[in-house]
């Protein structure tokens, strides 16, 4: 069976998405109580931004 590759800004959007998503979640049970807010915005304006770019790529030729 043949895998298909993404390309690399959609991994790095996913790897982005994937971490914000599980930082946020951990300090929403209490795990990651030490993670300050500011980081959290860091991740999620990270993570809008490579969607961004991801997008804008996709629309290339």
């Amino acid at each position: 069976m043949t895998r298909k590759l993404l390309r690399p800004t959609t991994q790095l959007f996913l790897l982005t998405l994937a971490v914000t998503i599980a930082v946020w979640v951990l300090r929403g049970l209490g795990l990651l109580t030490f993670v300050p807010g500011g980081l959290i915005w860091l991740l999620i304006v990270m993570s809008i931004g490579t969607g961004v770019v991801n997008g804008l790529m996709g629309t290339r030729r």
